[in-house]
């Protein structure tokens, strides 16, 4: 592999925009090994792809698909509510006059993240409010929670998709479905805590930040009102270390949307030469 170019390492520094790119940009020399290791945390949409029980799902539609007079074209179009599958919740969605999906700051969509393993206690309550408790011990183990990071919640639930019964608590679908849904959220002290700290957004690898049983919906409130990004049905945050990894989230940028679709991309730390246990 060719070692990155002082303007490759000047780039990727403005990308991951954390004090781990710092250390990247203060080498002098180039750097060697590996490149990072890119985590997909983004559910494929597609006809199984879980929405909301009242909510339209996502639907592919062929245009055009074959071959022609100058070889092969193919052309799809896709219609689908802005919430569901792995998506933004805009600030506006839950607070009037907050910013809308175009609105956002880049800055508030890319940033190091850490993880916060809830998957044990939520494995035994499938209506489990994670708390204070849970960042005061992510914090007991790992020391404090970066300033500005990105904190993404692992309740276990992403290794239910795509199966809605035992994601969402139930497969039926209308307005009648919602009083049945079971699945963990973040609670309003939870989100009240993580605002307080300044965090640039929240994840979760379940339908919504609050929990299913959840009629108030709180902490979208919060979170709304200060502005914070949410990310909902995150994939793969088995495969993402607990701390040290920068997270790329970039919505579909839809002007005074109150969410959309969302890749987003954990980037694992880098090799660096001379570090311990090089």
């Amino acid at each position: 592999m060719r070692p990155p170019s002082a303007v490759a390492r000047a780039a990727l520094g403005v990308v991951l925009g954390s004090a781990f790119a710092a250390t990247v940009l203060a080498q002098e020399e180039p750097l060697t090994g590996p490149a990072p290791e890119l985590v997909d945390l983004t559910h494929s949409f597609d006809d199984s792809t879980i929405y909301w029980p009242t909510a339209e799902t996502f639907a592919l539609k062929v245009v055009s698909e074959g071959r022609t007079d100058f070889g092969w074209y193919a052309a799809k179009s896709f219609c689908a509510a802005e919430h569901g599958g792995t998506h933004l919740d805009a600030p506006i969605h839950f607070a009037e006059g907050a910013r809308g999906a175009d609105e956002i700051p880049l800055e508030d969509l890319i940033g190091e993240a850490i993880v916060v393993d809830v998957s044990a206690p939520a494995s035994a309550d499938r209506d489990l409010e994670i708390g204070v408790d849970a960042f005061d011990a992510w914090e007991g183990a790992n020391g404090p929670i970066p300033a500005r990071a990105i904190v993404l919640l692992r309740t276990g639930w992403g290794d239910r998709w795509p199966d809605p019964e035992r994601y969402l608590g139930t497969a039926a679908r209308g307005q009648d479905a919602v009083t049945n849904l079971h699945f963990p959220g973040l609670s309003g002290e939870g989100a009240t805590w993580l605002v307080e700290r300044g965090v640039r957004a929240v994840g979760i690898d379940t339908a919504s930040i609050d929990r299913g049983q959840s009629t108030e919906f709180r902490t979208h409130r919060i979170l709304a009102a200060a502005n914070v990004p949410i990310f909902e049905n995150v994939a793969n945050l088995d495969r993402v270390v607990v701390k040290g990894a920068t997270v790329v989230a970039l919505p579909m940028k839809i002007a005074g949307g109150t969410g959309g679709p969302v890749r987003i991309v954990a980037l694992q730390p880098l090799f660096i030469p001379g570090a311990p246990g090089d």
